[in-house]
Formats: structure tokens, sequence, C-alpha cells
């Protein structure tokens, strides 16, 4: 059991600067993902917590005691490459024990246990005596992940794991790391990835980076119903967050939505310009003279259980996303009026700030 604390660090390459002052606590058993835009630091983020990377500010704490001058083997820290890196000449059963056999003193008996367990709950021990190059994708990066867990080690790392395996591969190994988090119940796991289904899916808690800073910490469920700015909004989720620009007219909201515009209670104190966040899962497909928004349809994307329904309303910018049962046909050209529960609306400032407060639609 471990936890990790990181206060004000920093990571540059001569003046290059692609950490800036991270702090974020990760409880001991936690499994914490980080996610991002490609460049936002969280590989970097999570080299520098292995070791691989100095810190060149602030520090790095496991358990109380600061890490920054430590060797990832005095960290306690196991990590599982992209790459899989495994020896192409050691069969799996090699390539499992090797980082116990460089540690003076561990007994054959010890390693073998320890490799033969990692086996069985990865269930490969099939394959123990194959090399690498007889292995399917998904066996190998299996096969990395129980080199880690035959060390033991208080925090397990995760550099985007399944990225090189296809979809179906991809499902099947994050539900054996789901059921490996709920068997070493007391394992700290950080993970990083690009995957928005991996992230909501496996974590306890996910950490939302963009250039080298923190934008949001919280369970997946926090970051898609309650994001703190349209960054998180627009990243968390698929489809994005739809958003609308707006201003403050009096009391109301006036929306610029082209052919329908909808007239919203303004939240308390707020002035000037702000935008209006839906879900595309939130808005509801309406009879006319019932919705508060509408357009024309301009394409539509069949998925089977959902549709996806684009819509111009004219204004500009993205079309609107709708997420409509798969039942639902609609003809390109077509005018479609939208409507949304009060509920279910976000408000945030002309900065991306979220506005948090009561929320009601008024009549138009």
């Amino acid at each position: 059991m471990a936890n990790l604390k990181l206060s004000g660090v920093h990571k540059a390459y001569g003046a290059v600067k692609v950490l800036h002052g991270i702090d974020l606590d990760i409880r001991s058993g936690e499994f914490v993902v980080f996610v991002g835009p490609s460049g936002c630091g969280k590989s970097t983020l999570l080299r520098v917590i292995a070791g691989l990377e100095e810190i060149s500010g602030g520090t790095l704490a496991i358990d109380g005691e600061v890490m920054n001058d430590r060797t990832p083997k005095e960290r306690g820290i196991a990590m599982v490459f992209q790459s899989y890196a495994l020896y192409p000449h050691m069969t799996v059963y090699e390539n499992m024990a090797f980082g116990l056999t460089l540690e003076k003193g561990t007994p054959k008996e010890e390693i073998d246990r320890r490799v033969r367990q990692a086996a069985a709950v990865l269930q490969i021990e099939p394959y123990l005596d194959r090399l690498p190059k007889a292995l399917s994708g998904g066996q190998r990066q299996r096969v990395a992940i129980g080199r880690a867990i035959t060390r033991d080690p208080k925090v397990f790392l995760f550099d985007e794991p399944l990225s090189n395996l296809d979809a179906a591969l991809r499902v099947q190994t994050r539900i054996e790391i789901a059921r490996l988090h709920e068997r070493m119940q007391g394992t700290t796991m950080i993970y990083v990835t690009h995957d928005q289904v991996e992230a909501m899916t496996l974590a306890d808690r996910i950490v939302v980076l963009n250039k080298g800073r923190i934008e949001q910490v919280g369970t997946p469920l926090e970051l898609y119903h309650d994001p703190d700015n349209l960054f998180v909004a627009q990243f968390i989720g698929s489809p994005a967050m739809n958003i609308l620009p707006g201003r403050v007219s009096g009391r109301n909201v006036v929306l610029d939505a082209g052919q329908g515009a909808a007239t919203i209670s303004a939240p308390s104190g707020v002035v000037g310009a702000l935008h209006l966040g839906v879900r595309p899962e939130d808005l509801s497909i309406v009879g006319e003279g019932e919705g508060r928004l509408t357009g024309r349809v301009t394409l539509t994307e069949a998925l089977g259980e959902v549709t996806l329904i684009y819509v111009d309303l004219g204004q500009k910018g993205e079309p609107l996303v709708v997420k409509a049962p798969g039942s639902v046909e609609l003809a390109r050209g077509s005018s479609v009026h939208l409507s949304a529960e009060p509920s279910s609306l976000r408000f945030f400032d002309e900065a991306g700030r979220a506005i948090r407060t009561e929320r009601r639609v008024e009549a138009a």
C-alpha cells in the first residue's frame, strides 16, 4: 500500500517547460487515470513519478518520504510500457522472472512461486515456455503486466498499455486490468490513456491534464456531469458536450442559436457573454412548437443502439450533436425541433469557468 503526493512538480527540458506546478494527492489503493490531448504532459508526469525523468522543481513523496533523488527500484514502482518491452530471446517464464533474478538473495523457489502465481492471475500459464514472438499482442501485454506483478510493487504505472491492440483485445485486456486491481487490493495504480472509455471504466478518479497543468480531478461521473470548465466539458464524453454562445439580457440568457432562439433564466450575478452546455443525450427531439431550438439535419450516423444526428442551427461553429435512439430516422435536410430538461444544462462564463447555480428554462 502506498499513497503519493506531488507538490508543485515542474518539469522542463532546457527552456521548454512541460509540467507547470502539479499538485496531486493519490490515495493508497486508488486507481487513478491521467487523460488529456497529445502533448499535454501525461506521459511525462508518469515518467517523473517512475523516476525515469528528473524533477525540475517541487517534490514527489511516497508514503510521506521524498523520492526526488531515489531510483525507480528504490521507489517500489513497476511500470508497464506501451511497447511491452519483452526480451525476445527469453521465454515468458524468463521474462517474468528476470527482474527477480537481479535481486540478490531471492531464492529460486520464491521466484518460481511469484512467476507462477502471476501467470495464474493473468491466465498465461500455458505460455510460460513460449518466446514472445509466438504470442499475440494481448498475450504479450499480459506477460508485461505479469513481469510487473512478480516484483510485488507498491505502485503500478501503466503508460497507454492497450494502444497497440485491436478493438476486441482492448476490451478484453481492459477487463483483465480492472479485475487485476480488484484482486490486488491495496495496490496503487496510475494509468495513462487517450481513450475515454478506458478512463471512465477503470478509474476511481480521473486527472484531466492540459498544457502541463491539471484542469480537474474527480470521479468519472463528477467530471462528466459537473465539469469545472469548457475544456473538461468538451474533452470528457464522446460525442463532446454541445456548447452554445449566449448573452445575458435582463434576467434571461438569450442564445445565439440561429433559426431557433431559446430564452433561459440567467445565472445570478452574471452579465455579458457566456456559454451554455448540453450533452448530446440530454437533447430530445420534440414536435413543432414544443422545442426551444430549431435546425436542419446535416448528417446522421446510425450506430445500432443509438443514432447521432448533426443539426445546423444556423449559427457559426460546429453543428449541434443529438444522441437519439437507434430507431430514429431523419432525412438529411429535414427540420428538427429540440428541447432539454433544465437540470441537464450547464453554464460557463466568458473565460470558460463553470457557473454553478440553479437553472430553469423559461418560455421563449
